[in-house]
């Protein structure tokens, strides 16, 4: 819906994620989610961005490149990273026309280096953004999913995004111990690549990896397994070829990534206060994030840990909406947000 009404004053909460990107516009909810790619030319210039950029992964001709700007959550390259983020900014605005600059909440990883902050604040100053915060992307997805983050209690948040996985544990508005981990959704991707390359001499590219993951990928074995036609190009032949491939073989190819989650997961855990582990123990782990969506994950940590394993409803957009909640209510949310 494009609302050509002018508004008075705006706010917005931005994702900047590895996979995808989400802006909320405070009173609208969620206005856009696009993938985090720009298509440059010959001379670097960015000619497409968001799903049209997508589209052309894999499948440019000389000239053209499509890229992700942010490898394993981290910014690998800065000129497209502002550029992806301003034009992400700007499309909003221009559908919302805002009398005064807006305030935006950018998240980002808790990691997160100087000179990231510094990639961030360039680009939303020259998206025209009148005041910038940003928020930890664990403490944002809890909020998002609806814990008592503020509280003098325990909670256990496991974030399977697109290039990192971010498990932390959360009190007062802080949080008291993380780990994160570059094995998330898109080395899940890379394992199927691999896994198609030496097992059915099959060369696919990454989309192809990450539609078979999302159809017949699982942690956890089905009651009846699945199958799926794969189409790629023949490595012997180098001739298009369709294989048939069955879950199991899928839940191989990404068994070990998988495990590094719940390893993290376990080191976490062995981190954590003693107090703050007996809050765990009632109130369980919250699964988010795109990668939360492999089937069977939530069960499987489960039965690794011994402990609740709750997944959120939308476990996609439980970052954005989280920092929506922030922007709804900001005196409570006050200690959470960096200047």
């Amino acid at each position: 819906m494009h609302h050509r009404a002018w508004r008075s004053a705006g706010e917005l909460a931005v994702d900047l994620g590895t996979a995808n990107t989400l802006v909320l516009v405070k009173g609208e909810g969620i206005v856009l989610n696009e993938p985090s790619v720009a298509a440059l030319g010959p001379s670097g210039e960015v000619l497409g961005v968001g799903l049209e950029a997508k589209r052309m992964l894999g499948r440019t001709p000389a000239g053209i490149r499509a890229v992700r700007p942010l490898k394993d959550g981290v910014i690998a390259d800065f000129h497209v990273a502002e550029q992806l983020l301003r034009r992400f900014i700007q499309m909003t605005l221009d559908r919302y026309l805002f009398r005064v600059k807006p305030t935006v909440i950018v998240c980002v990883r808790s990691g997160i280096t100087e000179v990231e902050r510094r990639a961030v604040r360039d680009a939303t100053r020259s998206a025209g953004v009148k005041r910038l915060y940003m928020v930890s992307e664990p403490v944002a997805a809890a909020i998002g999913a609806g814990l008592p983050v503020d509280q003098p209690v325990g909670n256990m948040i496991v974030d399977v995004g697109g290039g990192t996985t971010d498990v932390a544990v959360i009190a007062l508005s802080g949080v008291v111990c993380d780990a994160s981990l570059r094995t998330a959704g898109d080395e899940l991707d890379q394992s199927i690549v691999q896994y198609m390359r030496k097992n059915y001499s099959l060369l696919i590219g990454e989309p192809t990896a990450e539609m078979v993951k999302m159809q017949v990928g699982s942690a956890m074995p089905f009651e009846r397994e699945l199958e799926l036609q794969v189409k790629g190009r023949d490595l012997i032949s180098g001739l298009p070829r369709t294989v048939t491939v069955e879950s199991g073989a899928i839940r191989d190819a990404i068994a070990e990534s998988i495990q590094r989650i719940v390893n993290a997961v376990r080191h976490a855990l062995e981190l954590t206060p003693p107090e703050l582990a007996r809050d765990i123990l009632d109130n369980g782990i919250m699964l988010t994030g795109g990668g939360a969506m492999i089937r069977g994950l939530d069960s499987l940590l489960s039965f690794e840990t011994g402990l609740p394993v709750r997944m959120d409803l939308d476990p996609l957009t439980s970052v954005v909406r989280g920092t929506g909640r922030i922007l709804d209510d900001m005196p409570r949310w006050r200690n959470v947000l960096v200047g």
